[in-house]
């Protein structure tokens, strides 16, 4: 069959999210959620839903009694459609675009838990996504998802041999000397050692 039913798991879901409409951003700074006006009279409430398919993953806000599509957001990790605000943790500026056209709402949360999973959803889903695309990581690792080459084998074959020279280090001892040498120092560490020594055990009484 050509046509498949695309498979489509749910990331995150908030039951009640408010939008707000928000005035342009002011050169060199960031956006803050007391410039929309009253928080309290939002443009839109309704629930979101975070969806992922093969493609990616998208916001989805919804009505929350008939799941109308209000407004949707698709999410690349390369250039994210989601920024925080400057003066709170429970709202943010979502990006919508449609056709080539922009547009920019304030994305509020009644709790701060909702929007603490919002972020960890979105972390998340950006850490899978770019191991995906980049199975390489920055540091050069692979992913372990990803099988590893052909081991090489650094054992010694027969008849070979290596040595190491440590400048500085004196030569070793005759054989005899050494372990000599070795049997006093030890002698000597435990005759010095702090380690008190415990007591034996008492004998047990002789019978008459």
């Amino acid at each position: 069959m050509d046509d498949v039913d695309e498979i489509e798991s749910i990331l995150y879901i908030a039951r009640e999210v408010s939008v707000y409409r928000i005035p342009p951003l002011k050169a060199n700074e960031g956006y803050r959620a007391n410039d929309w006006g009253d928080l309290a009279a939002p443009l839109w409430k309704g629930r979101l839903r975070i969806i992922e398919t093969s493609k990616g993953a998208a916001l989805h806000l919804e009505d929350a009694q008939t799941g109308e599509l209000f407004a949707k957001a698709e999410y690349d990790v390369a250039r994210p459609c989601v920024e925080a605000v400057l003066d709170s943790s429970r709202y943010f500026v979502v990006r919508i675009e449609d056709a080539g056209k922009k547009a920019y709402i304030g994305l509020g949360f009644a709790e701060r838990s909702d929007s603490f999973d919002f972020n960890v959803a979105l972390q998340d889903y950006t850490k899978r996504r770019k191991a995906l695309l980049n199975p390489v990581s920055s540091s050069g690792e692979t992913s372990p998802h990803i099988p590893a080459g052909p081991k090489k084998d650094y054992s010694l074959k027969e008849g070979q041999t290596f040595s190491i020279s440590i400048p500085g280090r004196a030569k070793p001892a005759a054989a005899g000397n050494s372990l000599l040498g070795s049997a006093s120092s030890s002698s000597t560490t435990t005759s010095n050692s702090a380690i008190p020594l415990l007591p034996p055990p008492p004998s047990a009484s002789k019978r008459r």
